[in-house]
């Protein structure tokens, strides 16, 4: 993998996704809309665990030492990302330990547990759940697998540009969702790279649009906790992007555009 003062490489992509031969389901491009507008959704929730998160996840614990699995890894998720570690710890046979949200719904925690983890449950605020995970980490020895800053997790979910690609080589748009930004960085990355006249947009809720907010200021913003709440948008109400993440989505990402609580729910409906 590149050193942490670069970028994920093309080639980190490429790695990741030998890696993830025979784990990660390739999933299809489904249509939707007038078949004259060319629009596809990746089915990502045709995963194993039912969302993209197995990527990043298999490919950060397969990086790791053999000392290092034996050890033990430990993240802290509202759920999507705790279901990828937990699976690929049992996959890969580490143990594995995960500091989830009060309020991850009860299939999660049970996803996550079917797989042998143990779970550790910490209040609802994100900034809390990577305190706690970080202090078990350095009493117990095991190795962080963050959810999304982190190059391995960029280069796994990175795999789903590769797909896009390969699957429709002249694609002009891709709307990818934000939230700590592993997915977007990882996406835009790969598109950029091999397709760079396509456009590669982020969106995020108007509610909690620190990407969007960060981008604009040149910096990485945090919201509080209370804030990013309001979203009904679970899956990114991330109080921040990361560090490395936010170095990616400058670089790669053409812009991030919000939407309503309303236009989300109307979308899941």
């Amino acid at each position: 993998m590149t050193a942490s003062t670069t970028l994920v490489s093309l080639a980190d992509i490429r790695a990741a996704a030998e890696c993830l031969r025979g784990i990660a389901t390739r999933t299809p491009l489904v249509p939707f809309g007038p078949a004259e507008d060319r629009r596809f959704l990746k089915a990502e929730s045709l995963q194993p665990i039912g969302a993209f998160k197995l990527r990043g996840a298999y490919v950060a614990v397969a990086g790791l030492s053999d000392a290092e699995r034996s050890r033990g890894v430990i993240t802290y998720s509202s759920g999507n990302h705790a279901q990828g570690v937990a699976r690929a710890a049992r996959l890969l046979g580490a143990p594995a330990v995960i500091v989830m949200p009060s309020d991850a719904p009860e299939v999660k925690h049970q996803r996550v547990a079917a797989d042998g983890a143990e779970i550790v449950v910490v209040g609802t605020a994100s900034d809390e759940r990577k305190r706690v995970a970080e202090e078990i980490a350095a009493d117990r020895g095991l190795a962080i697998i963050p959810p999304f800053d982190d190059d391995r997790i960029i280069a796994g979910q990175g795999t789903i540009g590769l797909e896009l690609i390969e699957d429709l080589p002249d694609l002009a748009l891709v709307l990818v969702p934000v939230g700590g930004g592993g997915l977007s960085s990882g996406v835009a990355t790969a598109i950029k790279a091999l397709r760079p006249e396509a456009r590669v947009i982020g969106v995020e809720p108007a509610l909690a649009a620190k990407g969007q907010e960060s981008l604009r200021l040149d910096r990485v913003v945090s919201w509080p906790a209370e804030r990013v709440a309001r979203t009904i948008s679970d899956g990114t109400r991330t109080q921040s992007l990361g560090v490395r993440t936010f170095a990616h989505l400058r670089a790669a990402l053409d812009s991030i555009v919000t939407v309503s609580e309303e236009e989300i729910a109307g979308a899941i409906r």
